[in-house]
């Protein structure tokens, strides 16, 4: 079929609209038709990475309504309004854990496919697609049941779309991977989209002290509004300091993967603390492991917030549903056609979380 779609062509050129032909769903997929696509960083760093040569379509925070269903596809019905996540394979011992973020198949399932494997195809050739199983920034995807979650047809598309990446890992690294409590202080370092969701979910949860550290007052002002204790505009060095007059943090989150801000992150935590980073950055880490073991301090990754989609994804929809995930206040949203505009403010940080919508 003739679809829609946003096509990038290199970090250099802005995102082309283009008319691509998507192949027809094997037995074990689903066509979606796109209503709204999140635009996550990961996008904005994947486009830097992709040469030129290989044109891809990317989104991988999609929401949309099932228009065809694969013969093997099961749970999922044409006309189900579902929101669209990470691939994973289901088999390997961790998806069978419950942790499909750290799935075997994973850097295979959620790079793209590339070549005669790709489901696009442009004038000139096949187009880099499913993109975290999906390439949702287009009028139309195949994906899985695997890597879709039915919801409610009440929900706004357009504020949930995020669920299903930026929320999830914010939300969940909060809820099942720090989990702290009444008593603890939890610092959030950065808090765009993931970390303004991580904000979000601590007060959700009740922690005690939310601290959000950032470098716009923009973003601040709103993590007050939605449930920081304390705000610190502030560089690295300061931060520490900030907290520090708090007794410390029991837990804390990166989200920027900058050096020097999880240095200060580690650096804020009380003794058998714990800072989880979800943010990719470009430098090494310097580690004091003098202190880190002197403190008992502890330092883990985490990918999607450690979450099962299946499962994480409505309770986020019950949230939202209860005023606890208030999106509205995080997103702004753009037609497809002014994709480039949204991918900028992004970028600049002018908006928290932009969502790309199709009519």
């Amino acid at each position: 079929m003739a679809i829609t779609a946003a096509v990038s062509a290199g970090a250099d050129d802005p995102l082309t609209l283009r008319q691509l032909r998507l192949r027809a769903p094997r037995p074990d997929e689903v066509l979606v038709r796109v209503l709204a696509s999140g635009i996550c960083h990961t996008d904005l760093t994947t486009r830097a990475a992709v040469p030129a040569e290989l044109p891809i379509v990317l989104g991988h925070e999609g929401a949309g309504v099932v228009e065809a269903v694969g013969a093997q596809v099961t749970g999922v019905a044409i006309g189900d309004l579902v929101l669209l996540t990470y691939q994973s394979c289901g088999t390997c011992a961790e998806c069978r854990r419950g942790f499909p973020g750290y799935c075997a198949q994973w850097a295979v399932l959620n790079a793209g496919r590339f070549g005669a494997d790709s489901p696009l195809t442009g004038e000139s050739g096949p187009v880099v697609g499913a993109y975290f199983g999906q390439s949702s920034f287009a009028s139309h995807v195949l994906a899985t049941a695997r890597n879709l979650v039915v919801v409610d047809p009440g929900v706004d598309p357009v504020l949930v779309a995020a669920f299903g990446c930026a929320v999830q890992t914010g939300a969940g690294v909060v809820a099942e991977v720090l989990a702290p409590g009444p008593d603890s202080v939890l610092a959030v370092f950065g808090v765009g989209g993931v970390g303004m969701s991580a904000v979000m979910a601590a007060r959700a949860l009740g922690v005690g002290t939310v601290v959000a550290v950032d470098l716009s007052p923009q973003r601040l002002a709103l993590a007050a509004e939605l449930g920081a204790d304390l705000t610190i505009a502030a560089g690295a060095g300061d931060a520490a300091a900030h907290i520090a007059e708090l007794g410390g943090a029991t837990h804390a989150l990166d989200t920027t993967g900058a050096a020097p801000v999880i240095a200060t992150a580690l650096q804020s935590l009380t003794a058998r603390g714990t800072l989880a980073l979800v943010g990719l950055g470009p430098s090494p880490l310097p580690i004091d492991v003098a202190a880190l073991i002197g403190r008992g301090k502890t330092l883990r990754g985490s990918i999607e917030g450690d979450v099962d989609p299946q499962v994480f994804l409505p309770r986020l929809i019950d949230w939202h549903r209860r005023g606890l995930l208030p999106m509205e206040r995080v997103v702004r949203s753009y037609p497809i056609d002014r994709i480039n505009e949204a991918i900028a403010d992004m970028a600049s940080g002018a908006v928290v979380k932009a969502v790309v919508t199709f009519p």
